[in-house]
């Protein structure tokens, strides 16, 4: 895995607090990327076996797998009624972690993209600091090699 690299201009951190509003888990078709370990924590939170819980809910993408989007483009996992995920404690790693991704925390312009489609990277929420943005974005980086 390469070195996290922490810009300066993240000076003593970022301001966040998911407020859980479910915007990222809806909206436009995507991918959430998933690994065997992945897999098997989301089938012991559905008491399913591994192999049931990939039938049911990941679709092969080339050689890796994600999870299956629902017809609007929400995760399968995503319930709309209460707005909220439907397996929260067993969540992937690439949510576990939004938004603290590479790409999102490279640059000021990229964190400015987030904080315009997420309420929880206001100014106002709390500050994340600098090891804890750096830890996320490596164990999104571990779980992706994985994949």
């Amino acid at each position: 895995m390469s070195e996290v690299v922490t810009p300066e201009w993240l000076g003593a951190g970022l301001a966040f607090r998911c407020t859980g509003c479910g915007d990222c888990c809806t909206g436009a078709p995507g991918f959430v990327w998933v690994n065997a370990e992945e897999i098997a924590a989301l089938a012991a939170a559905l008491g399913l076996s591994p192999e049931d819980t990939e039938r049911q809910f990941v679709r092969r993408v080339g050689v890796r797998r994600s999870l299956f989007d629902l017809h609007n483009g929400d995760c399968v996992f995503f319930d709309a009624e209460r707005r909220n995920c439907r397996v929260y404690d067993a969540r992937p790693a690439q949510c576990r972690t939004y938004p603290f991704w590479q790409a999102h925390t490279e640059s000021r312009e990229a964190w400015d993209a987030v904080r315009r489609e997420c309420e929880g990277a206001r100014e106002s929420s709390p500050l994340i600091g600098v090891e804890e943005i750096r830890a996320r974005v490596r164990e999104n980086a571990r779980a992706r090699e994985r994949l």
